[in-house]
């Protein structure tokens, strides 16, 4: 009869619930050392950690070296580009051998592609106010409705509608 494991008892480490999901992620990226990505800011230093992140480590045909890319922002890659033989013995250092032999650096705007475009963090931009002579119009189209509310919307549409007419229309031509 085969009994079920037995379940440990108390509480346990959440690095221990997490090892095995955070080692396959980062031997995904080419890290056999999952310590270099979760112990970053202490492996290089804070200044470093704080101006470049890791992104993968590439290894060569020959097997000898690996090059590690960092990415970072632009105004900081001439700093560190000064600090690479530093952070190259501070990483192979983390690795106990000389795992490491070239570094190179990506640069990157602050903010991604996506997110200078479209972001959901901040307020929807404002629509331009048509001029008084406009809104006085539309008024004189919704005048005619008894309820508040839908005058008042009505009002607005039809302000949109006449402020747009002097503009060409923005749909995309087929």
């Amino acid at each position: 009869m085969l009994q079920p494991p037995r379940r440990s008892r108390g509480f346990r480490q959440a690095s221990s619930l997490l090892a095995t999901q955070i080692r396959h992620a980062a031997e995904g990226r080419g890290f056999a050392v999952a310590r270099l990505l979760t112990h970053w800011a202490e492996v290089v230093g804070a200044d470093v950690a704080a101006r470049a992140r890791p992104v993968k480590i590439g290894h060569g045909r020959g097997g000898m070296g690996a090059t590690l890319t960092l990415l970072t922002t632009g105004p900081y890659a001439p700093l560190l580009e000064m600090q690479l033989p530093a952070i190259r013995e501070r990483v192979n250092a983390c690795y106990g051998y000389n795992a490491i032999s070239r570094i190179t650096l990506t640069q990157t705007a602050p903010t991604g592609f996506a997110e200078g475009q479209a972001s959901f963090d901040h307020a929807p931009r404002a629509r331009p106010m048509p001029d008084a002579e406009t809104r006085r119009a539309a008024q004189a189209l919704a005048s005619d409705i008894a309820d508040p509310a839908l005058q008042a919307a009505v009002a607005r549409l039809a302000a949109l509608k006449l402020s747009r007419q002097g503009r060409p229309n923005r749909k995309v031509r087929e």
